[in-house]
């Protein structure tokens, strides 16, 4: 028997509860996890308080994240415990996901727990921080070095934007951290932001063009302020966006497209395929300060993840929230 977060219900209306379930209740898979850890990202809380079309088919253990120890393994990958990971594919919408003490998961799900990082640090990076490195990722590959100009950062304060400034700032780049929560100004300072800009700033409709300013930047919000910064990005620059936290609508014009090559990247962490995220997380692991990573850190136990998921929809969490699913 293990302790689980599962979802229950249609897509019209389900209710999610902390049940006890059965180990032949899992679905199939070649991987038998034990779970310690997993995390608490935007795309889980919308699932847990149903706010959001996430979970695919029910009934669904949620959960994006999970990192423990291989209980079982028909894969030759994998060995009885050896200690892995997985975040994204499928997990929690249409494969049982990591808010649970056990889960059974395809190996091509899993990654080996990268040298150099706890179970628990890799949950503290989680999704969030999968996704901050896959847009660092492409905002240099489509050419942004250090030094070329200030660099934007949305949503600052939460679990995406909290890791992007810290690994932007690692890499020697000048960032301004964009946030609604003033009180939060020497968190991100210490993070590494040069400076901040208010978020009402960037909520203000602009023109299609505005003064250019952005050498690149990673956008976890959409809505007015991904236009906005589309409007303010320099000559060549690029916007990584990855979040719609302020809607999924986009009121903008071509003219930075063909005017000024401004590029814009969508990242989605879910679906990257294997080699993507084992280069990404060889990153991470590299990269990261883990001083950073626990200023950015918090822990909850799985029974309170339900009013942690309320909080960090009112914007009211800071940084990454990890869940012992053990206590």
């Amino acid at each position: 028997m293990f302790n689980a977060l599962i979802a229950e219900g249609t897509n019209d209306h389900y209710s999610v509860s902390l049940k006890e379930l059965r180990l032949d209740s899992l679905p199939d898979g070649q991987v038998l996890v034990k779970n310690l850890y997993s995390s608490l990202n935007y795309k889980d809380a919308l699932a847990l308080t149903g706010r959001g079309k996430i979970i695919r088919k029910f009934p669904m253990v949620c959960g994006t994240d999970l990192a423990g120890r291989v209980m079982e393994s028909n894969s030759p990958e994998f060995r009885a415990g050896d200690e892995v990971f997985a975040i994204g594919q499928g997990l929690g919408e249409t494969r049982w996901g990591g808010l649970s003490q056990r889960t059974r998961v395809p190996a091509e799900s899993l990654l080996h727990l990268p040298e150099g990082l706890s179970l628990k640090q890799s949950m503290a990076i989680g999704t969030a921080g999968f996704t901050a490195m896959l847009s660092l990722m492409a905002l240099e590959h489509n050419g942004l070095k250090p030094g070329t100009g200030e660099v934007l950062v949305t949503g600052a304060a939460g679990g995406v934007g909290s890791l992007a400034v810290a690994l932007l700032s690692d890499r020697g780049y000048k960032i301004v951290a964009s946030t609604g929560r003033p009180d939060l100004t020497p968190y991100l300072l210490r993070l590494g932001a040069a400076a901040i800009i208010e978020r009402a700033e960037l909520e203000q409709k602009t023109p299609p063009l505005a003064s250019e300013r952005w050498a690149g930047a990673i956008d976890t919000v959409g809505g007015q302020t991904l236009a906005s910064v589309i409007a303010a990005t320099a000559a060549y620059g690029a916007v990584a966006v990855c979040g719609l936290a302020g809607g999924p609508n986009l009121a903008t014009t071509v003219f930075p497209f063909i005017l000024r090559n401004v590029s814009l990247l969508g990242i989605n962490s879910t679906i990257a395929p294997k080699l993507i995220r084992i280069q990404a997380w060889d990153r991470l692991a590299r990269e990261l300060s883990a001083d950073k990573l626990e200023m950015i850190t918090s822990v909850a136990p799985l029974s309170q993840i339900m009013p942690q998921s309320e909080l960090l929809l009112a914007g009211k969490i800071r940084g990454r929230v990890v869940v012992d699913v053990n206590s």
